[in-house]
């Protein structure tokens, strides 16, 4: 890297790294340093005069000419430490201290330390060192918050685009951040523990699979080389883990990472954790009750309550939950009966609500529409909402009761859907058909349709006993545990358009202002970039010249349209 494009904290912490070297101090040491201790537990459990073993990073320091003080923090938390230049450096030669320490380690560093405990005169726990050494330097910054006398934080690391594309740095600098994941795996590990304890198996199944099933979602598609043959990456897990109950099995789980290619939001990620459970000779009446005690277990043991903070509102995992059917949820927050409509009906009735439709819905995505527009926000307390019409659920038995409706329900809470589970249908005839459905679907254009998949159709002609599944989405799950009104606060690692890095080129004000819409934008309709920016035609052609002439931009043609991107 050119130190051109390096600050000048950067060019000084990279002769820091020369002179280390220079001394005859690695930097990056390869053996291993003997960690017996952690910041949190000596804390708590403090020992005077206990002999420690600990490493971490700098986060803070004060020199005091022969004395320092430096706060460590590791996996754990921050300690203070106490560096005395005579107690480490008992010989005549003081460079371990005056030079290393003071001169050439900076905030961010890692450093082994050995020590003894103590406390100093205003009772703050600390570590004696008497020794130290230099287990990796740090080459940049860490953008660390600054707290002034009034108690005011500047300079914090809160960008979200930052944090996510930097999440290393995010953990390090936000303690509350690394809080929301160590939640998640206890989240993960309370789920796993129970669904164990009720002695049903986890499985794996393919990620990689020849028909996207399981759901209606848009697929992302990939090509097997060796095979030669398009592959799509999983939308569910679900007709695989149905096999399973086939072959002999009466209860699988699998925690999967399924893929959709479609919008990206605060509570959508097109890549995502759920689990799914199926355990034959069940129903989703069984289900239901399955699903609040495994609930109502995760906040017990993660949490300690069942109540939850959610946003503004306090929502309640203790069992029992409230449980209505679709039809009569519709009908509680519209007053209009959608249970005899037909397709048109339902198609005015949308418009009569101010609900967006288009020609390729049929009934079930119209009522699904219906309520999802009209509906769902005002679930806020778990609510279970059951029998949903057979149009929406292909994969789902019939009801008892009523043959228009199937045997299904969602999980709504604060407003989402947070599971999703069915009386699976195991009659095969029954199903081949629901699959032709599907295909006249897309065929009308619904990019959402399911796929026939032949083999699964094969399979329940082998016989499925009476099964009932589950699907429960793990991001959301912790989103509400957590208080976090973003998907991507709790993945370590959102999905995110590739980063766009300032060329180092004098640009005019004309080409900044261009440059700088686009940037929010990545991409234009170059007519509708003009029209914003409000140039004359020669400053545009100009400027437009400038940029695609200095590899900042491109022009290209897309249905006759010209468009114009950051390159």
């Amino acid at each position: 890297m050119s130190t051109k494009e390096l600050s000048e904290q950067e060019i000084q912490r990279r002769e820091s790294l020369k002179k280390l070297r220079e001394i005859g101090i690695n930097p990056y040491p390869a053996e291993l340093f003997p960690v017996t201790d952690f910041a949190k537990s000596l804390i708590h459990d403090y020992e005077e005069e206990k002999e420690v073993c600990i490493a971490g990073r700098i986060m803070s320091r004060r020199i005091m000419g022969k004395a320092s003080f430096a706060e460590i923090q590791d996996s754990t938390g921050r300690i203070q430490t106490y560096f005395n230049r005579d107690e480490i450096c008992k010989e005549e030669d003081k460079t371990l201290y005056n030079s290393v320490f003071k001169k050439l380690l900076d905030i961010g560093d890692f450093i082994g330390i050995r020590g003894k405990m103590f406390k100093t005169q205003v009772g703050e726990i600390s570590i004696h060192v008497t020794s130290f050494m230099v287990l990796s330097k740090s080459l940049r910054p860490l953008p660390l918050p600054k707290t002034d006398a009034d108690g005011v934080v500047h300079d914090s690391f809160s960008d979200p685009e930052a944090r996510y594309r930097q999440r290393y740095v995010d953990l390090v600098v936000n303690p509350s951040v690394k809080e929301t994941f160590i939640k998640r795996s206890k989240i993960i590990s309370s789920m796993r523990n129970f669904l164990n304890s009720k002695d049903y198996l986890e499985v794996e199944t393919p990620i990689l699979q020849s028909i996207p099933g399981g759901a209606a979602a848009r697929p992302f598609i990939t090509h097997h080389n060796a095979l030669d043959i398009p592959l799509y990456l999983r939308i569910a897990n679900e007709l695989y883990l149905k096999r399973l109950i086939v072959g002999g099995f009466d209860g699988v789980y699998e925690f999967a990472k399924d893929f959709r290619n479609e919008g990206m939001d605060r509570t959508h990620n097109p890549e995502f954790t759920q689990m799914e459970i199926y355990v034959a000779y069940k129903d989703y009446k069984w289900m239901m009750d399955f699903t609040e005690e495994m609930l109502e277990k995760i906040c017990m043991d993660v949490l300690g309550t069942t109540n939850v903070r959610i946003g503004e509102n306090e929502v309640s995992f203790k069992r029992p939950f409230k449980r209505i059917s679709m039809i009569d949820a519709i009908k509680e927050h519209t007053g209009i009966d959608i249970s005899e409509m037909d397709i048109q009906a339902l198609f005015t009735t949308c418009k009569e609500l101010g609900v967006e439709t288009d020609e390729s819905m049929g009934k079930g995505k119209l009522i699904d529409e219906i309520f999802g527009e009209k509906c769902e926000s005002s679930y806020i307390q778990p609510t279970f909402i059951t029998d949903y019409p057979v149009e929406m659920s292909p994969l789902c038995k019939k009801h008892r009761e009523n043959p228009e409706l199937t045997e299904r329900f969602e999980l709504m809470v604060n407003g989402k859907e947070l599971a999703n589970a069915y009386s699976e249908l195991n009659d095969p005839i029954d199903q081949k058909e629901r699959f032709e459905e599907q295909v006249k679907l897309s065929e009308k254009g619904d990019d959402e349709a399911m796929f026939i998949d032949h083999d699964f159709v094969r399979s329940l002609e082998y016989g499925m006993p009476p099964t009932s599944g589950m699907g429960i989405g793990i991001d959301r799950l912790c989103m509400f545990l957590t208080n976090n009104s973003s998907i991507q606060e709790v993945l370590f690692f959102p999905q995110m358009r590739p980063e766009v890095k300032e060329k180092k080129i004098n640009l005019s004000e004309n080409e900044k202002t261009i440059f700088d819409i686009l940037k929010k934008e990545q991409k234009m309709e170059l007519n509708t970039l003009k029209e914003n920016v409000g140039l004359s035609n020669k400053q545009w052609d100009k400027s437009i010249k400038n940029l695609n002439k200095n590899g900042i931009s491109k022009v290209y043609k897309d249905q006759e349209v010209l468009f114009i991107e950051i390159v």
